[in-house]
């Protein structure tokens, strides 16, 4: 295809400029409409100002900031559009105004130039069903703030040419952003993957299992994440990703793991969207975040017994030297003392499976979560059951809090908190492989470039936790549940049989 020289942008908000500045910077000449007159104008202005501001502080230079506004072209109507070699939309989430500016399009700009969609959420074939050329449209998903997201999903529908795709990738590598290349599924990549942190974190909140705050705690703390599933629906915002949520979830129709649920359903009727309102799952007075205060560690009592479940020989093995660090000896029995602390160590099983399994006394056992390790400094997790009573409770809190690192107690749940999420991660981008809607190298990159996931994304992610273990986990919280959510995947599941690393492709492809 023809070097993409002039890039036309149809819509002048956050996405419009952002796609407008990384292509002016790179030295394409840009074309920027919208509907809205004053919006060409104010974008063209804040265009303006960033790139000041860019050169104030000396990351690019005078030259550069005043070449790239004078390739900004204010355009006053979308016959502008006819000299160029791309046009990407970035207008309202909606597929009748999207597939009528196409048509509309196919009528003003050259055989030759690619038509592109920034959708978040729709069917790049749905769209490009209304075109004459439906093999020149393409999706081109950038995130916001576009110049900071290095990150752009190549979307190919079902008539889409390769090399309108390979061009969108030529395109995107110079503008300075890594491209993914996906099939056209529900939420392509990011969105898609995006799934397990909020859904299952959603689920967690319904189960009453921690308050939210205590949920990202876990997540960033003990999982290792940049942020917790409710601090990142409040900086989206519900009203970005609610429909998003029901949207993935009928569009794969009404598939278990992306079942939505009613509590951002209530938040978002009652307008408490995040920090763009002022209120969402944490409360943001003079737009700085307001955090409960964690409960006060209990006192140690002296003398301590405790003895360790053998029933799980990596959690008892890591509970066991921990123990061992903060000065307690376990208790060397087939059986728990009457009197001792009863230290469970599931691997998604919930407190009250084991006790019932293995028939302990209740009242004194809890569950320690070893999956992430227990090292110093990593917040720890202790799991009760309903017949737990508090001074057990109580005494685990301060044990395994004693040598200064943070303790989040929570009530059951099948897999704690950062077991079942991180699972459920791993397990829905091991769909994604499964059905070849991208590559594991480019389902790494985008996760961890789009949502900032650690360990590489979530197939490398699950490599370096162990693939066996995800897989025991999350048949161990279907045991539990009954949920068909966490069936696991059949892409975890062969590759756990040979022993094959989730981050590799397949060595034989059927032809």
């Amino acid at each position: 295809m023809n070097e993409i020289k002039t890039i036309g942008i149809v819509g002048a908000g956050a996405m419009g400029r952002g796609i407008a500045q990384i292509a002016a910077q790179a030295g394409l000449e840009v074309l920027l409409f919208d509907v809205n007159a004053q919006a060409v104008a104010a974008a063209r202005e804040n265009l303006q100002q960033m790139w000041s501001k860019l050169a104030g502080k000396g990351k690019i230079s005078d030259e550069l900031a005043a070449a790239s506004l004078e390739r900004v072209t204010p355009c006053s109507q979308l016959q502008d559009m006819s000299r160029a070699d791309l046009v990407v939309e970035a207008i309202v989430e909606r597929l009748d105004v999207k597939r009528e500016l196409f048509q509309q399009l196919e009528a003003i700009v050259a055989p030759s130039c690619i038509l592109a969609s920034n959708t978040s959420s729709l069917s790049i074939t749905a769209i490009a069903a209304g075109c004459k050329q439906p093999g020149r449209v393409a999706g081109y998903h950038f995130f916001n703030p576009v110049p900071l997201m290095k990150v752009v999903e190549i979307i190919d529908g079902l008539r889409t040419e390769p090399e309108v795709g390979d061009a969108l990738m030529t395109l995107a590598r110079r503008m300075g952003h890594t491209p993914v290349r996906a099939k056209d599924m529900p939420g392509f990549i990011v969105n898609h993957a995006g799934r397990g942190m909020n859904i299952e974190g959603l689920r967690l909140a319904q189960e009453a299992v921690a308050p939210f705050y205590q949920v990202d705690a876990i997540m960033r703390e003990q999982a290792g994440f940049r942020m917790g599933p409710f601090e990142l629906l409040d900086l989206t915002a519900l009203d970005v990703s609610h429909p998003v949520m029901e949207s993935i979830y009928h569009q794969f129709y009404d598939e278990p793991r992306f079942r939505p649920s009613p509590i951002t359903a209530v938040r978002f009727a009652g307008g408490l969207l995040g920090r763009k309102t002022g209120e969402g799952f944490y409360r943001y007075p003079e737009g700085k975040q307001q955090v409960p205060q964690a409960p006060a560690v209990p006192e140690l009592a002296p003398g301590l017994r405790v003895w360790v479940a053998p029933y799980h020989s990596v959690g008892h093995k890591r509970a066991s030297a921990l123990l061992r660090d903060l000065g307690v000896g376990v208790i060397a029995t087939d059986t728990p003392p009457s009197d001792a602390l009863i230290v469970v160590t599931p691997y998604g099983e919930d407190t009250s499976s084991v006790v019932g399994k293995h028939q302990l006394d209740g009242e004194r056992t809890v569950a320690l979560d070893t999956f992430f390790g227990l090292e110093k400094g990593k917040r720890r997790v202790v799991m009760c059951s309903p017949a737990t009573l508090p001074q057990w409770r109580d005494a685990a809190h301060a044990l395994f809090a004693s040598d200064g690192t943070a303790v989040s107690v929570i009530d059951d749940s099948a897999g704690f908190v950062g077991q079942r999420m991180v699972a459920s991660i791993v397990n829905v981008a091991c769909d994604i492989a499964q059905q070849t809607i991208a590559s594991p190298e480019d389902i790494g990159l985008a996760v961890s470039l789009g949502l900032g996931y650690p360990m590489g994304g979530p197939l490398s992610m699950g490599d370096t936790l162990g693939a066996a273990h995800v897989l025991e986990i999350l048949r161990a919280m279907y045991k539990v549940t009954g949920d068909s959510r966490y069936r696991a995947s059949l892409w975890l599941q062969r590759r756990v049989q040979l022993g094959l690393p989730l981050s590799a492709s397949p060595a034989c492809v059927a032809r």
